[in-house]
């Protein structure tokens, strides 16, 4: 049997076991505390970050098309084009790109592309863009139907053929100019030619398809505000 001071003793050593564990409890509590408070304001650091971007990529954006629409508001009544507020310059001209199912570019659309793409290409390439500028697609629209086609499927494959030939005619046609051959190092960095068949018809209020506005060319820049956002939230990942 254990006598009064052994039993004093073992109570004494029991107690100092849990004032221990109890500090160390309370020391990892604190140190967990410091780093959710660190890791808080780390998000929130880059919250503002993603802020600031977004804000500067819009006002970038805003400005270029300011600039275009500047530059082009006399000229695109008689291409029979327009500029859209997400930087899409479309030629709906059906009668002056192509002619039907063929993929060389009508002398009509090369006189277009002679005047459009010089002043164009000054534009973005002016020192406020360039470096901001992602990409410049030149994208080829066409209308889902295809005669003679056996299927919806076969009528979507051959018009993605088709369109992707006409984007690549358009990209060599224009990579082609004079007035551009000193931006040409950077245009082969950026131009690239997007044939997208049927996949972005145009529709009327009704949800019917208008053939002839699907089948269309456009130019569409794009920044490089996504991939500098995403930089941001990989940083922020726990």
């Amino acid at each position: 049997m254990l006598d009064d001071s052994q039993k004093l003793d073992d109570s004494q050593d029991h107690e100092g076991h849990w004032v221990a564990v109890s500090d160390l409890m309370a020391g990892l509590m604190m140190v967990f505390m410091l780093v959710s408070v660190v890791f808080m304001i780390n998000v929130e650091t880059e919250r503002d970050k993603i802020r600031d971007v977004a804000i500067l990529y819009d006002q970038l954006r805003t400005q270029l098309y300011k600039d275009l629409q500047t530059e082009f508001a006399d000229d695109m009544p008689r291409w029979g084009a327009e500029l859209d507020e997400d930087l899409a310059f479309r030629f709906n001209n059906t009668d002056v790109l192509f002619d039907k199912g063929e993929a060389e570019l009508k002398p009509e659309f090369q006189a277009i592309l002679d005047d459009f793409f010089p002043r164009y290409v000054r534009i973005i390439t002016q020192e406020q863009y360039r470096d901001d500028i992602l990409e410049v697609r030149i994208e080829g629209h066409t209308s889902s139907g295809w005669f003679g086609a056996r299927s919806d499927d076969e009528a979507y494959i051959l018009n993605m053929n088709l369109s992707q030939e006409r984007t690549r005619s358009t990209l060599a046609y224009v990579l082609g100019l004079k007035p551009v051959a000193d931006d040409k190092s950077w245009l082969k960095a950026h131009l690239t030619a997007n044939g997208l068949s049927s996949a972005k018809v145009v529709r009327d209020d009704a949800g019917s398809e208008l053939g002839s506005a699907s089948r269309r060319v456009e130019f569409r820049v794009r920044t490089d505000a996504e991939g500098r956002i995403a930089t941001i939230l990989d940083r922020v990942q726990p």
